[in-house]
């Protein structure tokens, strides 16, 4: 069941991905964001709920704890991705997508390095609560901000919360920042003490 959850998070990505790539002649054109913002909110649950459900049911397994953060992972580089291509997220704060996705993959690169010595970087609470900050951040930019489409399109809650919706993601940058400093530190002593 909680495997199922995770699949589901990846499957999710397609969707959520097509809502932006809507013709503007298709009757849902308007909707895209309004769509895409569920569909988001939908696999963000599924985070939260396929470890509950591991804990719960004793599903545990490498497997499983793999592909969890790397759905994580995937799902918000699609839409920092799209989001700045749409011009959700752009001007200066394009520099925080920017972060999120280079820490995403320095923290891949040093959990292979040391995979390879035989070792393991765990998740720590600091990233968790990162990517719990992250999953909050980009649909609340998602509902506050107009995408740059060829059709019209009014924001979910109204433009008026859209700085509410920045402070929130550039808190997440700033975990984002925490977590892969204290991930470096502890992946940097762990590939000194193995060579």
């Amino acid at each position: 069941m909680a495997m199922a959850l995770t699949l589901l998070r990846f499957f999710l990505i397609i969707p959520f991905s097509a809502c932006f790539f809507i013709p503007a002649a298709h009757p849902l054109a308007p909707h895209g964001m309004t769509i895409a913002l569920v569909i988001f909110i939908i696999a963000s649950i599924t985070d939260y709920l396929d470890g509950y459900v591991a804990r719960a049911l004793n599903e545990v397994s490498v497997l499983g704890a793999a592909l969890d953060p790397l759905a994580d992972k995937m799902l918000i580089a699609a839409a920092l991705l799209l989001m700045v291509n749409s011009k959700i997220i752009s001007g200066i704060t394009i520099l925080g997508a920017l972060i999120i996705l280079m820490r995403e993959v320095m923290v891949t690169g040093f959990r292979e390095a040391i995979a390879l010595q035989g070792g393991s970087l765990p998740v720590t609470k600091i990233a968790k609560w990162k990517t719990t900050l992250q999953m909050i951040a980009l649909p609340l930019l998602l509902a506050t901000t107009p995408a740059i489409q060829s059709f019209e399109f009014k924001p979910l809650l109204g433009e008026q919360f859209q700085p509410l919706a920045i402070g929130v993601f550039w808190a997440a940058v700033s975990l984002t920042l925490l977590s892969g400093a204290d991930y470096t530190i502890r992946a940097v002593k762990f590939l000194r003490n193995a060579s």
